[in-house]
This record gives structure tokens, C-alpha cells and sequence, in this order.
């Protein structure tokens, strides 16, 4: 049988309404949407219904939702196409525990002159306001921090940025690609200008995404091309896609708080059925502000990626990176003051709609078993 499925923050399944919903464009409904006869007409009126899905989700209007190919194009033309146009703005203010989605685009902009500051995180993984406050310049021109890290779930402050950001008359983004679906991510409510979305972490398709941009608003392209999504974006539409993503987001939303509170239920089950039978096991990220389906825990006196090793019965992942033979400790538990062997044991336990009460038990007694193993094998 295939294992327990407890890594959504990695990638969701496809949802059944959403293939569903794609399906009409993967057959019959093959048209370019830029074509002016039927068939382009049939194409461009899935995109249009799919971008006031999206925008219902943000509570924003459909003209400020760009698609794109993931998250990661969103967040390389949310960074990249806003300095471009900054002028004398030649600042970045960031995180240290940014996804690389972000911190690379950052990275080749500092090698290009602008000069980024990358705020630390506390013991819990959270930006902390005062020290945002001290980093925002006159010449900001962007702050761009995670709605939700990736690896621990911890949330980030972000309408006390996008206020500090204002205020100083820069912009703030936000890449919600972990958050979105997960738990409201209102644009205004978070204040943001800027918000990038990634399909395949809310049971859409991978390869698409999508970027709110708040209306007036420029930004440069980082493609070339023709005119497509106002000329932000080129390349002829991924229409099926596209169409599976806002299906999703309609998924989400009409659900949202409900299924929220199902995930954390089970979530804080499975934390108090390890924590019960493994003394000393740790919680890595904010116990109260943090993503309600995601539970990171080191596992003491062994790996992490032993532990999974150990235990068939459950697909999981850590955060560290291997590299011929050796391992390296995740760069945010140690960015959040971690010490290398409490890293090194890390696990991050994600889970999804499909997740259940019998799940959740049979993976707590196979992850306490496999981290006995892995401990006596240490």
C-alpha cells in the first residue's frame, strides 16, 4: 500500500473538482485564447471565469490577477519587475528565511547594485516588527517577506510590514504560496501590494500560478514577448491550468474556515500523540501563529532523515539538503537559532483534505516506531 501522505506543503494531489473543470480544455476546448473566432472565444471566457475565481479568493478585482507558470515566475516579476521601474528606490528589505523563489531574485539584484537587508527571525521563526521597523529606508522601494515559511508554517507579521513599507513610501510582496487556501489571505487585510500564488500547493495542477498586483501599480516585464495578461506576461495561455486553478481557489473558499479548523484539529493530534510516546521531541515554528495543517518536530538523539527512512508507512520530508553522502542542517531551523543535531532531526509533517482521524494514528505509531529505530541504529 502506498504510504500516508503527510507532505502537502511540498505538493497537493489534483482535487477531482478540479480535474473535472480541466477537463473540457484538455479535450474539446482547444482554441488560443487571442483568436477571435469560437474556439479562441470559448478559451478566453474559462480565463476571464478563472481570473474572478482567483480574485474572489483574495477578495481583490480580476484585473489585478497576472497568471503565470508557478509561484516562482510570480515572485521573479513581483521583485524583479518592480526594481526595475523603482528609480531611485534601491533597496530591498527581506528575510533570512525567505523561499529560494525569492531570495535568489533577490540575490542577482544585489549583484546588480541594489542593496538588500535580510531581517533575522526569532527563536519561533517570525520577523520581528521593531527590527523591520529599524531596517525600512527612505529608499526602499520593496519589502518582500513570506505569508507562511514553508518548512515550519510560521506566520509572518505581514500587515505590520506593509504598513512600515507605506509609510516610508515603498511597496511590500508577499509570497503566499504556502498560505493561500490554507487560510484567508484577504490582499487588503494583509495590506500588500503585491502577492504571488502557487497552484500545485492548493490542489491545482503544477506549472501555474498566479501574482495579484494592486491596481496602479507598474511593473516590468521579465519576459518578452507578445501582449499577453497586459503585456506582464507573454506566452500563449495554459488555458486547462489556468482553469484548474481557479477552480481550486473556488474550491477553497467555500470551505476555507471549516477545513482550516479540521487540519489544526488533527495537526495538534498528531503533535500530542508523538510528543507522548518520544520525551523530548521539539516543536520548530510559532506553537499559536503558524499554518494549521503543518507540524515540524526534531526527533532527539536522531536524524530526521533517518526516521523516514525508517518509516515506509509515511511520506514525508526534512529540511535538509543532502549532498554526496553528507547532510546539511535546514538553513531556517538554523536561521531560527537551531543547533545543528536539533536540525539535523528535523521532520515536517504537512497535512490535506484528505487527511484523517485513522491517518493521523496509524502515522504517529509508525513515526514513533521508525524514530526508535533510527535511534538505536544512531
Amino acid at each position: 500500500m502506498d504510504p500516508i501522505y503527510l507532505d502537502h506543503n511540498a505538493t497537493t494531489p489534483v482535487h477531482p473538482a478540479v480535474v473535472e473543470a480541466m477537463l473540457p480544455y484538455l479535450r474539446e476546448h482547444f482554441g488560443n485564447p487571442s483568436s477571435g473566432h469560437v474556439y479562441g472565444q470559448r478559451a478566453r471566457q474559462a480565463i476571464t471565469r478563472a481570473r474572478e475565481q482567483v480574485a474572489g479568493l483574495l477578495g481583490c478585482q480580476p484585473d489585478e490577477i497576472l497568471f503565470t507558470s508557478g509561484g516562482t515566475e510570480a515572485n521573479n516579476l513581483a521583485i524583479r519587475g518592480l526594481l526595475e521601474l523603482a528609480g531611485p528606490r534601491r533597496h530591498i528589505l527581506t528575510s533570512t528565511v525567505e523561499h529560494p523563489a525569492t531570495a535568489r531574485p533577490c540575490e542577482l539584484l544585489e549583484r546588480r547594485g541594489i542593496e538588500v537587508t535580510r531581517l533575522p527571525v526569532d527563536g519561533a521563526g517570525r520577523v520581528q516588527v521593531e527590527a523591520a521597523r529599524a531596517g525600512v529606508r527612505a529608499d526602499t522601494a520593496l519589502v518582500t517577506v513570506m505569508l507562511a515559511q514553508n518548512e515550519t508554517g510560521t506566520l509572518m507579521p505581514i500587515a505590520a510590514l506593509a504598513g512600515l513599507a507605506h509609510e516610508r513610501g515603498g511597496r511590500i510582496h508577499t509570497d503566499a504560496a504556502q498560505a493561500v487556501g490554507k487560510l484567508a489571505t484577504r490582499v487588503d487585510a494583509l495590506g500588500v501590494d503585491l502577492l504571488s500564488i502557487a497552484g500545485h500547493k492548493l490542489y491545482a495542477p503544477k506549472g501555474v500560478g498566479a501574482l495579484y498586483v494592486r491596481r496602479g501599480l507598474a511593473l516590468a516585464p521579465v519576459l518578452l514577448g507578445a501582449g499577453h495578461e497586459r503585456g506582464l506576461r507573454p506566452g500563449t495561455e495554459n488555458v486547462a491550468s489556468i482553469v484548474g486553478l481557479g477552480a481550486a481557489c473556488a474550491l477553497a473558499a467555500g470551505d476555507l474556515a471549516s477545513e482550516s479548523e479540521r487540519q489544526r484539529g488533527l495537526r495538534d493530534a498528531l503533535w500530542e500523540l508523538l510528543r507522548a510516546e518520544i520525551p523530548g521531541l521539539a516543536l520548530n515554528g510559532h506553537p499559536l501563529e503558524r499554518l494549521p495543517n503543518t507540524l515540524n518536530v526534531s526527533f532527539p538523539g536522531a536524524r530526521g532523515s533517518a526516521v523516514l527512512a525508517a518509516t515506509e508507512q509515511v511520506a514525508a520530508s526534512t529540511g535538509s539538503a543532502c549532498h554526496a553522502g553528507s547532510e546539511t542542517a535546514s538553513a531556517v531551523l538554523t536561521a531560527m537559532g537551531r543547533d545543528a543535531a536539533t536540525a539535523l532531526g528535523a521532520v515536517r509533517l504537512s497535512l490535506g483534505r484528505s487527511t484523517t482521524p485513522a491517518q493521523v494514528e496509524a502515522a504517529a505509531r509508525a513515526l514513533v516506531r521508525g524514530w526508535a529505530a533510527a535511534r538505536a541504529s544512531a
